[in-house]
């Protein structure tokens, strides 16, 4: 695990607050092979998709007709006729990730860029707080509504807009989801949390292993007499240090537990998960939230470092157990699409501290306090109309993807998601010439987490909701998710219609984060203004 002094007290407040929101049933859904099992599909290996060409020429990523990838309106033409009929529906589980923003702003800062794969849209997006109306009850609001990326007049002419078409013709479109916050105070059921924790060599250094002892140490003495932990430490092999043990009177053995913990040889992330998850199998505990919580840099290079091996052990407790996994990265070096898809396959989520600041954003100010879920298996199904739409694209979520078919098909995993959680989709759609009426409806699905009954939400947009500038009739907080969209797709290689370069972005980026005197967004304009020197 590699973390530099400086992610010191970050850390601590992650640890810390990790405990407290592992208390907190928030977690994204589970992940399935879609050629196989008709769910979602794998991750992408850091395949990329090319951008979206205004004629339709681009390939996979834009949906629609008229040369659209997925095929051609059929007429009476009997060659348009034999062609498969075009797709108009996007499916996806929910997602609550944000570890591919904070690994890479960790990587901005440091000089470097990130590496293209590690970079998942949505996963930027979703960290910026969004104002969507809450509903009253459980469930989900939704809220559909979309922009013009570029103005009134169409002067906005940038190094991006040879690649993507240019934003004439295009729209941006956002569903955003909502859950109503917890209005609980204190009154959950115990938690049982298994923490596996990285020991290997790098540990040694300071600000590393010593600040996990120590966090480990201030959350003994936060959690409730009736809450228990277990603690298994990995470097080349695997330990459980301490079964899993009720905290009341026990304590002080739980601290002195913590304080023997030392640094040795290397990662064998295997070896970990696997004892980890025996562990909290066999002290698991009935009426409790049962959480498996990693901390690692996820650089498995010890023992078994296949991912789908790894996996099969998670699948395997998450669903016959319903123990889930909450993996917390670190370090400026980070095995992030190990340690996403580890939290995938558990009915998890991750998370990557670097600082105080993140540290505080994420586990104390956005996620929720208590232990009820909203929803489990959570889908989004978005139909586009076809007499209005051309072309569509997803942006992120490749690996979230849902066969259309599974979208009410209750045996495939959708996305687990706790109180006071937003989620964030945006698309790129290309209207037809002239169009009017409707563009598309949104509709998510979930499961009571209680009874398991299905429920289901819609919402809907206009042609004449989507007609106004993005960056002069928008709302500021769709102007933030379209500045996080856009950020990320320019540090993987992608294209988005009107997308501005990187220096307009960050200028943009700096007066919302001045209208909002919101502190995410500023950090946002400082890791544009970073890409951008690093690509001068």
């Amino acid at each position: 695990m590699k973390l530099g002094v400086r992610t010191y007290r970050g850390v601590a407040a992650a640890v810390l607050a990790a405990g407290m929101l592992l208390t907190a049933g928030c977690a994204g859904g589970g992940q399935a092979d879609r050629s196989s099992q008709g769910g979602r599909q794998r991750a992408n290996d850091g395949v990329q998709p090319a951008p979206i060409a205004p004629d339709g020429g681009g390939g996979p990523p834009a949906r629609g007709v008229d040369g659209g990838a997925e095929g051609q309106r059929k007429t009476g033409d009997a060659s348009e006729d034999a062609r498969p009929a075009p797709d108009y529906l996007s499916t996806f589980a929910l997602d609550v990730d944000t570890a591919s923003y904070g690994y890479a702003r960790r990587t901005l800062a440091d000089g470097q860029r990130p590496q293209p794969g590690d970079i998942r849209p949505e996963e930027f997006i979703n960290s910026f707080w969004q104002d969507y109306p809450r509903p009253k009850g459980d469930g989900f609001s939704v809220t559909v509504d979309g922009a013009r990326p570029h103005s009134a007049e169409g002067e906005i002419r940038t190094e991006a807009q040879s690649e993507a078409g240019g934003g004439e013709g295009w729209s941006l479109i956002r569903v955003g989801l909502s859950t109503r916050p917890s209005d609980r105070k204190g009154d959950r059921p115990p938690a049982a949390l298994t923490f596996v924790i990285d020991i290997s060599g790098s540990m040694a250094e300071p600000g590393r292993l010593d600040l996990v002892k120590e966090s480990l140490g201030i959350l003994t003495g936060e959690l409730r007499g009736d809450d228990s932990i277990a603690l298994v430490t990995f470097s080349d092999e695997a330990e459980t240090r301490l079964p899993m043990t009720r905290l009341a009177g026990r304590r002080d053995r739980i601290r002195s537990v913590i304080e023997s913990l030392e640094p040795t040889d290397s990662t064998n992330v295997e070896a970990g998960v696997r004892t980890g998850y025996d562990t909290a199998v066999e002290g698991r505990r009935r009426g409790a939230t049962n959480r498996v919580v990693l901390l690692s840099d996820a650089l498995a290079n010890t023992g078994e470092t296949d991912a789908d091996a790894i996996l099969a052990r998670i699948d395997d407790a998450r669903r016959e157990y319903g123990i889930t996994l909450f993996g917390v990265g670190v370090g400026s070096e980070y095995g992030d699409e190990l340690m996403e898809r580890l939290a995938d396959k558990g009915d998890g989520h991750t998370t990557y501290v670097s600082t105080s600041e993140q540290a505080r954003k994420v586990f104390v100010d956005q996620l929720p306090a208590h232990i009820e879920l909203r929803a489990r298996d959570a889908k989004a199904q978005v139909a586009f109309d076809p007499k209005t739409v051309k072309q569509f694209r997803l942006i992120g979520y490749e690996n979230r993807a849902v066969a259309d078919e599974d979208f009410r098909n209750d045996r495939v995993d959708g996305g687990e998601v706790g109180p006071g959680h937003t989620v964030t989709a945006l698309y790129a759609v290309r209207l037809r010439e002239g169009a009017s009426g409707h563009v598309a409806t949104a509709t998510v699905r979930w499961l009571d987490p209680r009874t398991r009954a299905p429920h289901e939400q819609t919402g809907s947009v206009e042609t004449d909701a989507v007609d106004g500038g993005l960056w002069e009739a928008a709302p500021r907080r769709f102007q933030v998710a379209a500045l996080a969209a856009y950020f990320a797709e320019s540090l993987r290689g992608g294209s988005m219609p009107g997308a501005p370069g990187l220096g307009e972005l960050a200028e943009r980026a700096r007066k919302l984060a001045d209208s909002t005197e919101d502190g995410a967004v500023w950090q946002l304009a400082d890791a544009i203004t970073q890409a951008q020197r690093l690509r001068d």
